[in-house]
């Protein structure tokens, strides 16, 4: 500061541009060093943050954070989390053994890779694991319901729905454009990987032409865990639409147990009204557990 203020002084007669001071400084620049002086506080002064951090400082070593592993020393003695090289290490066994040998939670590790880089996800797999029973409860949890898993985000869900994608249209290819007598079992097979491990109810119309050939797969209804609303006249409608000359209705129970009610049993005959006033065959309706399904006509129910 004073000498800021001897460059002043001897400024004023030695500098022969006006507005400058010794050593070229501006009037302007020097005023900018006084207001930037007028900021720093003085050294024996305590400072602390204007404003408290909005985030949660963790230690991603702890035991029940880094799986247990916490750090490990090298030849050298320098130390490193125990985890380093650990993705590397099981990509190559996934590429050379395959998954069969492989727990679902290094399979799960291996998708977590992709959303979240550089830390041990091994802790977050299981949890995951653990809120949800298996990889299938996981891959169809919800958005709500993923995000309430510490160190779960909108990353981690965007690969599981990825997942449950590609699943689906695999199933899927086996389906369309196939005559669904020869593909009953890949048909049960697509409902089961669409609906199996849902956590709401959901109705679907699977629509036929007149060589029982599937043309289309819609979903047409979702609703609570106990509750799809279901409307005749919209089943109906879309197989007229689809020029379709039969259906099979599929929805699922997220309770696990296909066992149909009798609201199941009262909308299949409304559906079955409707379908019949426009020439419509239904052929089944499927209901979709966990574990088994249950079919209308099996049963005798239509």
């Amino acid at each position: 500061m004073a000498d800021r203020q001897e460059a002043r002084t001897k400024g004023q007669g030695g500098d022969p541009r006006p507005g400058h001071y010794a050593g070229g400084f501006s009037e302007q620049a020097m005023r900018g060093l006084d207001d930037l002086d007028a900021r720093i506080p003085p050294p024996d002064a305590v400072t602390e943050p204007a404003f408290a951090p909005s985030f949660r400082m963790t230690d991603r070593l702890r035991p029940d954070a880094a799986a247990g592993g916490g750090l490990v020393r090298d030849e050298s003695g320098a130390a490193r989390p125990h985890y380093w090289g650990h993705r590397e290490r099981l990509r190559a066994r996934f590429l050379e053994g395959g998954h069969g040998p492989m727990p679902e939670y290094e399979l799960l590790e291996l998708l977590l890779f992709n959303a979240i880089p550089r830390i041990d996800v091994k802790p977050l797999a299981k949890r995951l694991l653990a809120a949800f029973g298996d990889l299938n409860g996981v891959v169809a949890a919800s958005e709500h319901r993923i995000l309430q898993v510490e160190g779960a985000d909108r990353w981690v869900y965007l690969q599981l729905r990825m997942v449950d994608a590609f699943a689906q249209r695999m199933a899927q290819a086996k389906v369309l454009q196939r005559e669904v007598l020869s593909s009953w079992d890949a048909l049960i097979t697509y409902c089961r990987t669409c609906m199996a491990h849902r956590e709401t109810e959901q109705f679907r119309v699977i629509f036929l032409d007149r060589k029982n050939t599937v043309i289309a797969d819609e979903a047409l209804g979702s609703g609570t865990v106990g509750h799809v609303p279901v409307y005749p006249r919209e089943v109906a409608k879309r197989a007229l639409e689809l020029n379709a000359s039969a259906v099979i209705l599929v929805h699922n129970h997220p309770s696990g147990d296909p066992t149909p009610s009798r609201e199941d049993i009262t909308m299949t005959a409304r559906v079955l009204a409707a379908c019949q006033a426009i020439d419509v065959t239904v052929h089944d309706h499927i209901v979709v557990g966990k574990t088994a399904e249950v079919s209308f006509r099996a049963t005798g129910l239509l």
